[in-house]
C-alpha cells in the first residue's frame, strides 16, 4: 500500500484470527481496515465474519507519542470492556501484533470492532438534512443516556463519531476521550472539536489529570448535532470553527443571543435551546432530554431507521444512502476515532486522497472556507493543517500558507527521508530543531527525537514554529508576510531581517511557496 496511511498494513496480513482486507480509514496515528475472520468461530465468542480492525502503533514512535496514544487506547478499551450497550459500537477483542520482521507494525494494538456502513458525518456530507433525522437523533440520544447512566462521559460527541449500521440503526463510537465520572466530574485529555465544545470548556484550565468535564458537555454537543441534522447548519453563526467559537464565547458572556435557524421544527426548538443553555447548570438533564427527543421524534426506544438506506438490488453489494451516488458512498467515513478516510485503492488512488470519481465527505471538504478543496491538498492532512493554523493567532500563519509550505517542503510526503540534509517527514524537520517545537506546552523535548516523524507531530510543530517566527520579523519588511515567514522557516528570521526580505539563496523557494499560497487560498480571501 502507498500513500499517507498512518499504519500501512498489506492486504492479506494476518493478526490473530483475522485477515486484513480493504482499507477503510486513516488518521494521524491509527488506521482502520476491513478484516475477515479465518478459521472456525471460537466457542461462545460469537465473532462475526467481518469486522473493522483498528491498528494503533503502540510499539513505535517517540516516548511522548506512545504515552499519549496508550492513554487514548486504554480509555477506549476500558469503556468497551465494561459497557455493553445496544447503542454503543461493539468491541469484540483486542490483539497485539508480534512481528519483529515488520518494525512499523510490531507491538501495534489492534481493536476488533463492529463494522458499520457509514458515519453520520459522511451521511450529512452526501445528503444534508437526511430523511429520518428525528428518529436518528432519538437513537443517538438513547446511546448518550446509556453512557451517562453507566457513569461515563463521551467527551467528543460529533457526527464523525456516530455510526450507522447495515440495518439502519445508530451507534456511538470513538471512546478514546471518554471518561468515568468521579462524582459530578470526569477528566479527559485536553483535546476537543470546537464546534461541539460548550463555552465553559473552550478556555478551561488543564490540570495534571486533564480537563474537568461534566455530562452537560455531551448535552451541549447533542444540541449542536441536532441543529445540524435538522437544518443543515450550525446553531452559532460564523463561517469557520474559529468564528463559531468566538460566537459561543459571546453568547456565554451574555453579549449575544442564541438565534436558531427558522428551519428548525417547532417541536425541536425548545429541545435545542435546553441543550445550548449558557451555563452547564441550566442545561436539560440527559434523562429529560431523552424523553423529550423521543416525543418529538414520535419514536419509542430502539427505533430502526429504514429510510436512511435503500438497497439497489439483491446482488448490488453494500447498502447505499438513499439519494446519494455510489461514488460518494465508496469513500465515506467510518467514525472509529480516525479523522481521515479513504477508499479501497482499487483504482490506484493514493490512500487518504479523494479519487476524482468520488467524494471524501468528511475530510476532503474540511475547512473549505479557509483552504481550497480542488487543488490537490491530500484529505488526510486538511484537519491538521486548518486546526494548526487556527491555533496561532497570527493572521499570516494561515491554512493556505501551511499547506503551501508542506507542498514545497515535501510534496505532502509523510515518509520523506533526506539523510544528507538531516531532514525528515512531511515538514522536513531536522531532529535537533524539532525537539524545540514538538511539545504543545512550549517546553523542549527531553531528547532529540528519531525519525520517522508522523504528520500529527510534524504539522502542529511547524505551526508553532511559524507562530513564533511571525512577530520576530521586522514589521516594515516589503513583500507578502506569509512568504517572508516561510523563508524564515527555511533559514532564520535574523537572516530575513538582515536581507530586508527573502535572501537571494531562498528566492526560488519563496516563489514556489507564493505560487501555492495563491493556489490554495479560497476565492474572496486574502
Amino acid at each position: 500500500m502507498t500513500g499517507p496511511y498512518a499504519v500501512p498494513v498489506p492486504k492479506g496480513y494476518r493478526v490473530g484470527d483475522w485477515e486484513v482486507r480493504s482499507p477503510i480509514a486513516t488518521g494521524a496515528f491509527g488506521s482502520v481496515y476491513e478484516g475477515r475472520r479465518t478459521g472456525e468461530p471460537r466457542a461462545g465468542e460469537g465473532l462475526p465474519r467481518t469486522a473493522a480492525l483498528k491498528f494503533l502503533p503502540t510499539g513505535t514512535g517517540t516516548p511522548r507519542q506512545l504515552t499519549h496514544l496508550r492513554e487514548l487506547v486504554d480509555r477506549e478499551v476500558e469503556l468497551h470492556r465494561r459497557l455493553k450497550r445496544p447503542r454503543l459500537i461493539r468491541m469484540y477483542e483486542t490483539l497485539t501484533v508480534d512481528d519483529p520482521g515488520r518494525p512499523g507494525l510490531d507491538g501495534a494494538t489492534v481493536l476488533v470492532l463492529e463494522k458499520a456502513e457509514v458515519s453520520l458525518a459522511a451521511l450529512l456530507g452526501a445528503r444534508p438534512r437526511p430523511d429520518g433525522g428525528p428518529a436518528l437523533l432519538a437513537q443517538i440520544c438513547e446511546g448518550l443516556a446509556q453512557l451517562h447512566r453507566a457513569g461515563w462521559v463521551h467527551g467528543d460527541l460529533k457526527p464523525a463519531n456516530v455510526l450507522l449500521m447495515k440495518d439502519g440503526s445508530a451507534r456511538l463510537a470513538d471512546f478514546n476521550m471518554a471518561a468515568e465520572l468521579e462524582g459530578t466530574h470526569a477528566y479527559t485529555p485536553a483535546f476537543s472539536t470546537p464546534d461541539y465544545t460548550p463555552p465553559e470548556l473552550l478556555w478551561s484550565e488543564i490540570g495534571d489529570r486533564g480537563r474537568r468535564i461534566r455530562p452537560s458537555a455531551d448535552v451541549w454537543a447533542f444540541g449542536v448535532l441536532a441543529h445540524l441534522v435538522l437544518t443543515g447548519s450550525f446553531p452559532l453563526p460564523g463561517g469557520t470553527p474559529t468564528a463559531r467559537r468566538d460566537a459561543a464565547a459571546a453568547y456565554a458572556r451574555g453579549s449575544d443571543e442564541l438565534r436558531l435557524s427558522p428551519e428548525l421544527p417547532d417541536a425541536w426548538r425548545e429541545i435545542v435551546r435546553g441543550c445550548l443553555a449558557r451555563t452547564h447548570a441550566a442545561r436539560i438533564t440527559t434523562e429529560s432530554l431523552l424523553r423529550r427527543v423521543e416525543a418529538a421524534a414520535g419514536t419509542g426506544r430502539s427505533a430502526r431507521l429504514p429510510r436512511l438506506f435503500a438497497r439497489r438490488g439483491r446482488r448490488s453489494g453494500p447498502l447505499l444512502i438513499a439519494g446519494a451516488s455510489a461514488a460518494t458512498v465508496a469513500v465515506v467515513a467510518l467514525g472509529y476515532g480516525i479523522t481521515t478516510w479513504a477508499g479501497d485503492g482499487a483504482n490506484g488512488d493514493r490512500a487518504g486522497v479523494a479519487p476524482t470519481n468520488a467524494v471524501n465527505a468528511t475530510a476532503a471538504a474540511y475547512g473549505a472556507d479557509d483552504l481550497r478543496t480542488d487543488r490537490g491538498i491530500p484529505a488526510a492532512y486538511r484537519l491538521l493543517i486548518v486546526e494548526t493554523a487556527h491555533d496561532c493567532d497570527r493572521s499570516a500563519v494561515s491554512p493556505p500558507l501551511i499547506a503551501a509550505m508542506l507542498k514545497v517542503e515535501s510534496d505532502f510526503d509523510p515518509a520523506l527521508s533526506d539523510p544528507d540534509m538531516n531532514e525528515y517527514g512531511i515538514a522536513r524537520w531536522t531532529p535537533s530543531v524539532l525537539r524545540w517545537w514538538m511539545n504543545e506546552d512550549g517546553t523542549p523535548g527531553e531528547a532529540v527525537p528519531e525519525p520517522p516523524f508522523p504528520p500529527a507531530e510534524s504539522i502542529p510543530a511547524m505551526g508553532r514554529y511559524l507562530c513564533w517566527i511571525a512577530p520576530r520579523l521586522d514589521p516594515d519588511l516589503p513583500g507578502d508576510r506569509g512568504v517572508l515567514i516561510a523563508a524564515a522557516y527555511r533559514t532564520s528570521f535574523d537572516k530575513v531581517n538582515d536581507a530586508a526580505g527573502v535572501p537571494p539563496k531562498y528566492r526560488a523557494y519563496a516563489d514556489r511557496v507564493a505560487h501555492y499560497l495563491k493556489e490554495y487560498t479560497p476565492p474572496g480571501r486574502k
